[in-house]
Protein backbone atom coordinates (compact mmCIF):
# COMPACT_ATOMS: atom_id res chain seq x y z
CA UNK A 1 0.00 0.00 0.00
CA UNK A 2 1.31 3.45 -0.91
CA UNK A 3 2.37 5.80 1.87
CA UNK A 4 -0.29 8.58 1.94
CA UNK A 5 2.40 11.09 2.94
CA UNK A 6 4.22 10.39 -0.33
CA UNK A 7 1.11 10.69 -2.48
CA UNK A 8 -0.45 13.77 -0.81
CA UNK A 9 -1.03 16.61 -3.30
CA UNK A 10 1.33 19.56 -3.07
CA UNK A 11 -0.33 22.63 -1.58
CA UNK A 12 -0.13 26.07 -3.21
CA UNK A 13 2.92 27.12 -1.18
CA UNK A 14 4.78 23.94 -2.08
CA UNK A 15 3.92 24.35 -5.76
CA UNK A 16 5.15 27.96 -5.64
CA UNK A 17 8.36 26.82 -3.95
CA UNK A 18 8.96 24.17 -6.59
CA UNK A 19 8.15 26.52 -9.45
CA UNK A 20 10.51 29.18 -8.08
CA UNK A 21 13.34 26.64 -7.96
CA UNK A 22 12.65 25.44 -11.52
CA UNK A 23 12.93 29.05 -12.72
CA UNK A 24 16.01 29.81 -10.63
CA UNK A 25 19.64 30.09 -11.72
CA UNK A 26 20.30 26.79 -9.96
CA UNK A 27 18.92 24.85 -12.93
CA UNK A 28 19.49 24.81 -16.68
CA UNK A 29 17.57 27.23 -18.86
CA UNK A 30 16.21 24.15 -20.63
CA UNK A 31 14.78 22.64 -17.44
CA UNK A 32 11.08 21.91 -17.42
CA UNK A 33 8.73 24.33 -15.70
CA UNK A 34 5.97 23.14 -13.37
CA UNK A 35 3.48 22.59 -16.21
CA UNK A 36 6.05 20.65 -18.22
CA UNK A 37 7.05 18.61 -15.18
CA UNK A 38 3.41 17.60 -14.68
CA UNK A 39 3.10 16.46 -18.30
CA UNK A 40 6.40 14.58 -18.14
CA UNK A 41 5.43 12.85 -14.87
CA UNK A 42 2.05 11.87 -16.33
CA UNK A 43 3.82 10.11 -19.20
CA UNK A 44 6.28 8.35 -16.89
CA UNK A 45 3.50 7.08 -14.63
CA UNK A 46 1.55 5.78 -17.63
CA UNK A 47 4.59 4.33 -19.42
CA UNK A 48 4.76 0.54 -19.72
CA UNK A 49 8.50 0.77 -18.94
CA UNK A 50 9.92 2.37 -15.81
CA UNK A 51 12.87 4.73 -15.64
CA UNK A 52 14.95 5.35 -12.54
CA UNK A 53 14.37 8.25 -10.15
CA UNK A 54 17.84 9.53 -11.07
CA UNK A 55 17.02 9.69 -14.79
CA UNK A 56 13.56 11.11 -14.05
CA UNK A 57 15.03 14.05 -12.13
CA UNK A 58 17.87 14.53 -14.59
CA UNK A 59 15.37 14.99 -17.41
CA UNK A 60 13.35 17.52 -15.38
CA UNK A 61 16.41 19.61 -14.63
CA UNK A 62 18.19 18.99 -17.96
CA UNK A 63 21.22 17.99 -15.94
CA UNK A 64 22.15 18.45 -12.29
CA UNK A 65 21.00 21.51 -10.34
CA UNK A 66 23.42 23.62 -8.34
CA UNK A 67 21.78 23.20 -4.96
CA UNK A 68 22.71 25.69 -2.25
CA UNK A 69 22.76 22.93 0.37
CA UNK A 70 22.07 19.26 0.96
CA UNK A 71 18.91 20.35 2.78
CA UNK A 72 17.65 22.16 -0.33
CA UNK A 73 18.46 19.13 -2.49
CA UNK A 74 16.46 16.84 -0.19
CA UNK A 75 13.57 19.31 -0.04
CA UNK A 76 13.24 19.78 -3.83
CA UNK A 77 13.72 16.06 -4.48
CA UNK A 78 11.01 15.30 -1.92
CA UNK A 79 8.56 17.75 -3.55
CA UNK A 80 9.19 16.33 -7.03
CA UNK A 81 8.84 12.75 -5.81
CA UNK A 82 5.58 13.64 -4.09
CA UNK A 83 4.26 15.25 -7.26
CA UNK A 84 5.24 12.15 -9.23
CA UNK A 85 3.63 9.80 -6.70
CA UNK A 86 0.47 11.90 -6.42
CA UNK A 87 -0.05 11.76 -10.20
CA UNK A 88 0.54 8.01 -10.11
CA UNK A 89 -1.94 7.60 -7.24
CA UNK A 90 -4.63 9.57 -9.09
CA UNK A 91 -4.16 7.44 -12.20
CA UNK A 92 -4.14 4.18 -10.25
CA UNK A 93 -7.30 5.15 -8.35
CA UNK A 94 -9.09 6.43 -11.48
CA UNK A 95 -9.29 9.97 -10.07
CA UNK A 96 -10.01 13.02 -12.19
CA UNK A 97 -6.62 14.38 -13.24
CA UNK A 98 -6.16 17.96 -12.03
CA UNK A 99 -4.42 19.61 -14.97
CA UNK A 100 -2.04 22.51 -14.28
CA UNK A 101 -3.24 24.50 -17.30
CA UNK A 102 -6.32 25.33 -19.38
CA UNK A 103 -7.37 22.64 -21.85
CA UNK A 104 -7.19 24.82 -24.94
CA UNK A 105 -4.72 25.79 -27.64
CA UNK A 106 -6.61 28.98 -28.46
CA UNK A 107 -7.42 32.26 -26.70
CA UNK A 108 -3.95 32.52 -25.20
CA UNK A 109 -1.82 35.66 -24.93
CA UNK A 110 1.39 33.64 -24.94
CA UNK A 111 3.21 32.58 -28.09
CA UNK A 112 2.82 28.95 -27.05
CA UNK A 113 -0.24 27.67 -25.20
CA UNK A 114 0.45 26.20 -21.77
CA UNK A 115 -1.26 22.98 -22.87
CA UNK A 116 1.25 22.72 -25.72
CA UNK A 117 4.13 22.95 -23.21
CA UNK A 118 2.44 20.27 -21.10
CA UNK A 119 1.94 18.03 -24.14
CA UNK A 120 5.50 18.51 -25.40
CA UNK A 121 6.86 17.42 -22.01
CA UNK A 122 4.46 14.45 -22.01
CA UNK A 123 5.86 13.42 -25.39
CA UNK A 124 9.40 13.74 -24.00
CA UNK A 125 8.43 11.09 -21.49
CA UNK A 126 6.99 8.92 -24.27
CA UNK A 127 10.09 9.26 -26.46
CA UNK A 128 12.29 7.90 -23.64
CA UNK A 129 10.64 4.49 -24.10
CA UNK A 130 8.97 4.91 -27.48
CA UNK A 131 9.29 1.27 -28.53
CA UNK A 132 7.52 0.07 -25.39
CA UNK A 133 4.68 2.58 -25.90
CA UNK A 134 3.93 1.71 -29.51
CA UNK A 135 5.04 -1.92 -29.83
CA UNK A 136 2.08 -2.98 -27.72
CA UNK A 137 -0.66 -5.52 -28.28
CA UNK A 138 -3.15 -2.62 -28.39
CA UNK A 139 -0.93 -0.45 -30.61
CA UNK A 140 -3.84 1.07 -32.56
CA UNK A 141 -5.71 1.95 -29.37
CA UNK A 142 -2.58 3.54 -27.91
CA UNK A 143 -2.15 5.67 -31.03
CA UNK A 144 -5.83 6.68 -30.97
CA UNK A 145 -5.70 7.69 -27.30
CA UNK A 146 -2.44 9.56 -27.86
CA UNK A 147 -3.81 11.61 -30.75
CA UNK A 148 -5.13 14.62 -28.76
CA UNK A 149 -1.83 14.93 -26.89
CA UNK A 150 0.12 14.66 -30.15
CA UNK A 151 -2.10 17.36 -31.68
CA UNK A 152 -1.65 19.62 -28.63
CA UNK A 153 2.14 19.15 -28.64
CA UNK A 154 2.54 20.74 -32.10
CA UNK A 155 5.53 18.44 -32.64
CA UNK A 156 4.11 16.62 -35.66
CA UNK A 157 3.94 18.27 -39.07
CA UNK A 158 1.94 15.70 -41.03
CA UNK A 159 -0.87 17.37 -43.06
CA UNK A 160 -3.64 15.54 -41.19
CA UNK A 161 -2.31 16.89 -37.87
CA UNK A 162 -2.29 20.44 -39.20
CA UNK A 163 -5.83 20.02 -40.53
CA UNK A 164 -7.12 18.88 -37.13
CA UNK A 165 -5.20 21.64 -35.36
CA UNK A 166 -6.82 24.25 -37.65
CA UNK A 167 -10.32 22.98 -36.84
CA UNK A 168 -10.87 24.93 -33.62
CA UNK A 169 -14.01 23.11 -32.50
CA UNK A 170 -12.49 19.66 -33.08
CA UNK A 171 -9.22 20.75 -31.49
CA UNK A 172 -10.94 22.09 -28.37
CA UNK A 173 -12.97 18.90 -28.07
CA UNK A 174 -9.82 16.79 -28.29
CA UNK A 175 -8.01 18.94 -25.74
CA UNK A 176 -10.86 18.66 -23.24
CA UNK A 177 -10.66 14.86 -23.52
CA UNK A 178 -7.03 14.69 -22.35
CA UNK A 179 -7.64 14.16 -18.58
CA UNK A 180 -9.94 11.18 -19.29
CA UNK A 181 -7.66 9.61 -21.86
CA UNK A 182 -4.73 9.74 -19.41
CA UNK A 183 -6.63 7.30 -17.19
CA UNK A 184 -7.56 5.19 -20.25
CA UNK A 185 -3.91 4.99 -21.30
CA UNK A 186 -2.86 4.06 -17.78
CA UNK A 187 -5.44 1.27 -17.61
CA UNK A 188 -4.45 0.03 -21.06
CA UNK A 189 -0.88 -0.58 -19.90
CA UNK A 190 -1.42 -1.48 -16.26
CA UNK A 191 -4.94 -2.81 -15.61
CA UNK A 192 -4.32 -6.44 -16.69
CA UNK A 193 -1.46 -6.76 -14.22
CA UNK A 194 -3.39 -5.03 -11.43
CA UNK A 195 -6.52 -7.14 -11.89
CA UNK A 196 -4.76 -10.48 -11.54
Amino acid sequence: MQNPLLTAPLNDNELDELEAFLFSDAVSEDALDLIGTHGYFCALNISPAEISEKQRLQEVFDGKPEYSSEEQKQRITHLLNRLFSNIGSDLYNDQDMQMPCDLTLHDTEDDVAELTLWAQAFMEGVFLKEDEWFNHQAEEEVAELMLPIMIASDLFEEPEFNTMRDDQRLCDEMCRSIPDLLVDLYLLFHAPKDKR
